[in-house]
């Protein structure tokens, strides 16, 4: 995989609660300089991002229901709508975890039904992920977190927040992928801070990485 490749399935990520604005200006500009993907913003930054990434193709990126997923369903709907009038070209929600683990999949449908909704009349078409948060569940819930992300319109499951237990794993990745099958995408985040990593995570079936680390994993990537 060469590196513009690799740089291509990468979502630049800057999510911590004392993110500054300078943080996100040199994301950015990362981006532009290395041909990533797009970038993964908090919703206050979605402007920021778009204006320092005018005229470039890097997409705008940002999560929803973050990083918890504990939020109410019209809530995220909001939030959704917000984004997409701000900027965002992709939203990454994070599921009712909670709900997920007791079983209330109807929850988690009506979550993502509500989001679907409110992008109908967006401008353009919005990719939606929904985040699992694989470190808090077993395998059972894994599965089933996909299948129902998969059911209710998501374009692609995604691993982790970044801030739970753990990120993704390879393990995990193939667990996801022999759920949903080739109709689906898989987003890997969480932990992804080498090339050999980032490579693996694809090989396993990740279409999509997030990481904070991107600009270290291209620079060890071989010639």
């Amino acid at each position: 995989m060469t590196k513009k490749e690799l740089a291509e399935r990468i979502d630049h990520t800057a999510l911590g609660p004392d993110v500054s604005p300078e943080r996100v200006r040199q994301i950015c500009a990362e981006a532009k300089e290395w041909g990533f993907y797009g970038v993964c913003v908090n919703p206050c930054y979605i402007e920021l991002a778009k204006k320092e990434l005018e005229g470039t193709s890097v997409k705008i990126v940002t999560v929803i229901g973050f990083p918890h997923g504990a939020t109410l369903p019209q809530v995220k709907a909001y939030e959704a709508r917000a984004a997409v009038e701000a900027g965002a070209d992709e939203l990454d929600m994070v599921i009712n975890i909670a709900a997920l683990k007791a079983k209330d999949y109807q929850t988690i449908l009506k979550e993502l039904a509500a989001v679907r909704e409110a992008l109908v009349r967006a401008p353009k078409r919005v990719i939606l992920k929904a985040i699992l948060e694989t470190g808090l569940l077993t395998d059972e819930e894994k599965v089933a977190g996909a299948i129902l992300a998969q059911a209710g319109g998501a374009d692609f499951v995604k691993t982790s927040t970044g801030f739970g237990p753990r990120g993704a794993t390879v393990e995990d990745v193939k667990l996801l992928k022999g759920a949903i099958g080739p109709r689906m995408k898989i987003k890997a985040a969480g932990g992804i801070r080498d090339y050999q990593t980032a490579v693996a995570m694809i090989e396993a079936g990740a279409d999509r990485l997030g990481t904070s680390s991107g600009v270290a994993i291209i620079e060890g990537a071989p010639e």
